[in-house]
């Protein structure tokens, strides 16, 4: 439980730090013989600060508990 409680805090942290991911998908529009249309799409996925001091918290409290035992 311990070690759980390490990996949430510091995975916590890095929510926090980073509020969100960048990636870029490529669709492919039309394909007319040789010639083809790709369009590309970015896109973002995004979670607010508190969530990561949630997980934070929740690792914590995991690792006192476990220290406890």
């Amino acid at each position: 439980m311990r070690i759980t409680g390490v990996i949430l805090i510091v995975l916590g942290i890095v929510l926090m730090v980073f509020s969100g991911v960048n990636f870029q998908t490529e669709k492919n529009v039309a394909n007319i013989g040789p010639l083809e249309i790709n369009k590309k799409e970015n896109k973002h996925i995004g979670w607010p600060i508190y969530v990561g001091g949630i997980v934070t918290l929740a690792g914590i409290a995991l690792a006192i508990a476990g220290k406890k035992k």
